[in-house]
């Protein structure tokens, strides 16, 4: 099952997605017709784990972590499924990166791995973009737009075994499977569950495979993940339409 939100001009609202239509209580609306996709959750905190494939490691020169080596990224860093992803002035270099996502479904706190899949309403799929250029992980990492996330939660997946494409421009940029991760899914969320309290609406990105790289503005970056569905934003130039 597929849960998905939409921006109506009355609001937003939000429920099951049924053949390009969000089916909420009151009614059946049309993606398109009756409003645009939302990111799917309302986060209090996005808990991205970086350096969590091997092939990602080599790329990059970086060290095998002995534990999931994180970060976080604010609700203001979201940015819906379709939404023009705009390339900050303040940036040379901008990089993609197609991450798969845990939604969690309930206030959690000090998880067994054996119990995550209780508490994870379903998964959808985020653009860690990064602005390579500036010092730190906040400042490259946490600013607006830079979490794009969608385009809704799917209920019905195996995070274990999924296959995973990123496209740019139409060529294919990374293509890799979620066996491959360093720390599963269920050991990402249960060590983070140990340091912080979940709140309904929390996501937690897993990594992304190898081959993150640059975007220039007209390029459109698609993540799309086996089961789940496929992220699609285009970068734009700053003050661009």
């Amino acid at each position: 099952m597929r849960f998905a939100r939409l921006l109506t001009p009355d609001g937003p609202v939000a429920g099951r997605y049924v053949d390009g239509a969000v089916v909420a209580d009151d009614g059946r609306y049309e993606v398109g017709r009756d409003g645009r996709l939302l990111p799917p959750c309302e986060p209090s905190a996005l808990y991205c784990v970086g350096r969590n494939y091997a092939a990602t490691l080599d790329q990059m020169k970086y060290e095998r972590p002995d534990e999931p080596d994180f970060f976080i990224k604010p609700p203001t860093s979201l940015l819906a499924h379709g939404e023009p992803l705009r390339y900050p002035e303040w940036t040379d270099e901008l990089t993609y990166a197609g991450e798969l996502v845990a939604v969690i479904g309930e206030r959690c706190f000090d998880l067994a791995p054996a119990d995550v899949p209780e508490v994870v309403r379903g998964y959808t799929i985020m653009n860690d973009v990064d602005a390579l250029d500036q010092q730190g992980r906040t400042a490259r990492k946490a600013f607006d737009g830079s979490a794009p996330l969608g385009p809704w939660i799917e209920t019905d997946v195996d995070p274990t075994n999924l296959d995973v494409e990123t496209t740019v421009g139409g060529e294919e940029r990374q293509d890799a499977n979620t066996e491959l991760m360093l720390f599963g899914p269920h050991e990402v969320v249960s060590y983070l569950s140990k340091r912080f309290t979940f709140e309904p609406g929390d996501c937690v990105a897993f990594g992304s495979p190898a081959n993150p790289g640059l975007v220039e503005p007209g390029e459109r970056v698609e993540i799309t993940y086996e089961g789940v569905g496929t992220l699609s934003n285009r970068v734009v130039a700053p003050g661009a339409e």
